[in-house]
């Protein structure tokens, strides 16, 4: 197996077309310019995926909950990492399938299938694991009363 080598500080190619107005090199980009961009990437996704919608709403019923049974310090640390495990997995979900989208367009196309159903499933598993999570402390608190 052969290494490729990637030139990091190479200098701009010659015949390469100039930057848009207003856009700077990614590696110069300032904090507050990525957190800008991450925090469309964010909007975009609340605006176009209904089950980040659905996600969002479990969570902050599982929040709403932690605190009426006023959970401890180690059950909310399960409790958040659940939360954002699920809410980390449909947001990659979501960036997959438009990659996807993006590099077959509308032609049918059996691995994007496979691929774009793959990413599902790792979204079913998060759920699956944050559910578990969720029984596992709140369960014992509801049952007690």
């Amino acid at each position: 197996m052969s290494r490729v080598s990637v030139w990091v500080d190479a200098p701009p190619v010659a015949d390469a077309p100039p930057a848009p107005r207003g856009l700077r090199p990614w590696r110069s980009w300032s904090l507050r310019q990525a957190v800008r961009c991450a925090l469309r990437g964010l909007a975009d996704a609340w605006r176009t995926q209904r089950n980040l919608h659905l996600q969002v709403y479990a969570g902050s019923a599982v929040v709403a909950t932690g605190l009426w049974l006023r959970l401890l310090l180690t059950e909310w640390l399960w409790l958040s990492f659940a939360i954002g495990l699920v809410i980390f997995a449909e947001l990659m979900n979501t960036a997959i399938e438009q990659t996807v989208d993006l590099a077959i367009g509308l032609r049918p196309d059996p691995l994007a299938r496979q691929v774009k159903d793959l990413a599902a499933g790792c979204v079913l598993a998060a759920a699956v694991l944050a559910v578990v999570i969720g029984v596992l402390i709140l369960g014992p608190h509801v049952l007690r009363g």
